[in-house]
C-alpha cells in the first residue's frame, strides 16, 4: 500500500493502484509526548480523533507520499502533526544507523518517502532545507528516500503520476 498524507482537503488518490490517503477531516490533535503509543497501546496513539492509526497505517505501507505547502523549507502544519502522531511507527529502543542514534524500527516494512511541495515562490534555500528534512525523516524511519519534487500551486499537482 501507498500511503499518502496531504493537507489538500479533497485530495483523490488515483484509482490504478492501493492507496490510503490522510487528509483533513474534523479536528487533529497534537502529539502531547505521553508515550502511551509505546506503552500503553504499542504502534496506535492513545488520542482518538480519526488519526489514531497513522503509526499503524505507515507500518503496512511500502511508500509514504507527502503532499504538502512547502512552509520555511518543511511540510505544513497538518502533515507536520500527522507525523508527530506517527511516532508509534518506530519503538521507543535505540539503535546506531550510518554511526548515528536512532529509534529500532516496530515493523518490518521498508518505506520510501517521495514528498511533492506546493507553494509560490519557494525559495532555493527552503527546496535545500526541504529535501534535507525528508533526508533525515528518511534516516529516522530507517527508509529510503524516492522523489521531492517543488511546484507552484495545488493545482499543478493534478497531473503527477504517484
Amino acid at each position: 500500500m501507498k500511503l499518502i498524507i496531504t493537507d489538500i482537503e479533497h485530495f483523490k488518490a488515483p484509482a490504478d493502484g492501493d492507496y490510503k490517503v490522510i487528509s483533513p477531516h474534523g479536528t487533529i490533535h497534537h502529539c502531547t509526548g505521553c508515550f502511551g503509543c509505546w506503552v500503553k497501546t504499542p504502534g496506535m496513539c492513545v488520542i482518538h480523533d480519526g488519526y489514531e492509526r497513522t503509526g499503524i497505517d505507515m507500518g503496512k505501507c511500502t511508500e509514504l507520499i507527502l503532499i504538502s505547502q512547502c512552509c520555511y523549507g518543511s511540510v505544513g502544519p497538518f502533515v507536520k502533526t500527522v507525523l508527530d502522531r506517527a511516532i508509534s511507527y518506530v519503538h521507543p529502543d535505540f539503535v546506531l544507523r550510518k554511526g548515528e542514534m536512532h529509534h529500532k524500527r516496530r515493523y518490518q516494512n521498508v518505506i520510501t518517502i517521495s514528498a511533492y511541495f506546493y507553494g509560490p515562490d519557494i525559495t532555493e534555500a527552503e527546496k535545500t532545507t526541504a529535501r534535507n528534512i525528508i533526508a533525515a525523516n528518511a534516516d529516522n524511519y530507517d527508509g529510503l528516500v524516492k522523489n521531492i519534487c517543488f511546484y507552484p500551486s495545488a493545482e499543478d499537482l493534478e497531473e503527477i503520476i504517484l
